[in-house]
């Protein structure tokens, strides 16, 4: 499903015009960056956390010159979804 799928669908459902869906949903999504670029979690409840993940310095491999290099530790959005939507995804999802 698209991004242009979801609007479609919230339009169909709620009956506003597809502009407006969009202009909400890309509002969501800018808030949601911007408050998780400055360091704070978005939690909707039933739905699911939108974190900031921290990744610990590790070393890495340059295979086409076989030689290590060091990743330095940095930060990561992340998407931990509720229990209860992950229940519902185990319940009405065939394993594929």
């Amino acid at each position: 499903m698209t991004k242009a799928d979801i609007v479609a669908n919230i339009s169909e459902k709620l009956g506003m015009e597809k502009g407006d869906v969009q202009a909400t949903i890309e509002t969501f999504m800018d808030e949601v960056k911007t408050s998780l670029e400055s360091g704070d979690n978005v939690y909707l409840r039933g739905f699911g956390s939108f974190v900031v993940k921290t990744r610990a310095e590790k070393t890495g491999r340059n295979i086409s010159k076989n030689t290590t290099i060091k990743i330095p530790a940095h930060n990561i959005p992340a998407f931990k979804p509720a229990k209860i939507f992950v229940e519902g995804v185990k319940t009405n999802v065939g394993v594929k």
